[in-house]
């Protein structure tokens, strides 16, 4: 048992986006696995971050590139997909990470609102100390005070593409289930092709 519980291993779970500009699961060095004790006491092992981010990338495809029409993307919260059309057609496809059961993902029709390459969150992220050093992790402004000498340093969202509210698709983390505080992470490489292709106005259906 002793030995069991030396594999023990605390797995932070991300928001929307991590503290300081990385979500909290890839904000450490990782192995190609993880192993931790299961609730059975079996030494359960899962893939690590940077594993899970090649799967993602290999599971996107996009065709896109020199085809014309109207882009719209239909995202699918119980798929974990978001799709991407141009008049109609479908270009492009990517596993997502949509918001968890406090924090879900809004259902309906909306339209890209704001485009931001560099977003950062006006929420979540780290209170760091002048030299930029990280004092507090994974801060949220309406719950965690700031220390003294402090400042904000918001996590960042690459890619940002606004359809309601405070929600958005960005690149970021994919763990594999919604985990995110209301956002639609992409993988990185597709978080920039959405964003290149979708314009100010282009409709975003979130189905559940």
């Amino acid at each position: 048992m002793k030995a069991g519980w030396a594999l023990l291993v605390a797995v932070a779970l991300a928001g929307c986006a991590g503290p300081a500009g990385t979500p909290r699961s890839t904000s450490r060095t990782y192995s190609e696995a993880t192993q931790f004790l299961g609730a059975n006491g079996q030494v359960v092992t899962i893939p690590s971050a940077r594993t899970k981010a090649r799967e993602a990338e290999a599971a996107a495809y996009w065709k896109g590139d020199g085809v014309s029409g109207s882009p719209s993307i239909v995202i699918n919260l119980g798929a974990q997909k978001a799709y991407f059309y141009k008049g109609g057609q479908l270009v492009g496809e990517s596993p997502i990470c949509s918001g968890n059961a406090q924090n879900p993902t809004p259902v309906g029709s909306f339209r890209v609102i704001q485009k931001s390459k560099n977003h950062r969150s006006n929420l979540y992220g780290a209170y760091v100390d002048g030299a930029g050093a990280i004092m507090v992790d994974n801060v949220d402004v309406h719950r965690d005070r700031r220390p003294a000498g402090t400042t904000f340093l918001g996590a960042s969202m690459p890619y940002f593409l606004r359809f309601h509210g405070g929600a958005g698709l960005h690149a970021g983390y994919l763990p594999g289930f919604p985990d995110s505080h209301g956002c639609v992470r992409l993988p990185d490489r597709m978080a920039e092709v959405f964003y290149a292709n979708a314009e100010h106005g282009t409709p975003v259906r979130v189905v559940p």
